[in-house]
């Protein structure tokens, strides 16, 4: 499996395969394909995973393309401006976390499931939900950022706090949890919400400088109302 990334603004991963060798991705991720490419829609992994991907706010089915011939391709894009970061599964042997809606495709030989943080408060109060994708495996993934990737290689011990929407992946090594704004007036007047999201190294973390649920409560509060 060959890729290229496409575009700016909106960007698009294609993907060249040779005959047998497939991708997947999330129900409407595909943009365009060249003849050769077949498809199937399954609930990929089981009854149980495809139940969990609809509580981390994913769809249940998954589409995978197969190639039928070599040099077939197959196009996958963002949903908003953004950018695509490309991740080799195999280099994180105990799995990388995503935040719902990172997801954008990967080989077969990727296994996405759900994955409960470990404080369960994150999920009330973290703005995220408190289930998270946990990516196993061999193959590359591909994620899906809003605005620009910034990557981060945190030493043991170091904290990285983030907006919540702002998170889009990290290594398993790293440990998640919310805590809340500290003082009255910061929580009032701040305009930053109540929460930020705690990351703990080691590890690699990925954020993106948009957050994509903020603009479009912006755009939202200037639409004229009835």
């Amino acid at each position: 499996m060959n890729y290229t990334l496409i575009g700016k603004t909106v960007p698009t991963v294609e993907v060249t395969l040779d005959k047998g060798e497939a991708m997947y991705s999330q129900k409407g991720g595909m943009s365009w394909q060249t003849e050769g490419i077949t498809m199937k829609t399954n609930a990929r992994g089981g009854v149980m995973k495809s139940l969990g991907r609809m509580f981390s706010g994913e769809s249940i089915f998954m589409n995978t393309y197969t190639a039928e011939k070599d040099g077939a391709k197959v196009a996958f894009a963002t949903t908003v401006p953004g950018d695509i970061v490309a991740i080799n599964v195999a280099k994180h042997p105990s799995g990388f976390m995503l935040q719902k809606g990172a997801f954008l495709c990967a080989e077969p030989t990727v296994d996405l499931e759900i994955a409960f943080t470990k404080r369960f408060s994150a999920g009330f109060f973290g703005g995220e939900g408190f289930i998270l994708q946990k990516a196993t495996g061999l193959g590359t993934m591909f994620l899906e950022v809003d605005g620009d990737p910034v990557i981060k290689k945190l030493e043991a011990g170091e904290v990285l706090k983030v907006d919540t929407g702002n998170v889009v992946g990290f290594e398993s090594t790293v440990s998640y949890e919310v805590e809340m704004i500290k003082g009255l007036g910061n929580i009032f007047l701040g305009g930053e919400g109540l929460f930020l999201t705690k990351l703990t190294g080691p590890g690699k973390v990925i954020i993106q400088s948009q957050n994509f649920g903020d603009f479009a409560g912006k755009v939202l509060s200037i639409l004229p109302k009835k």
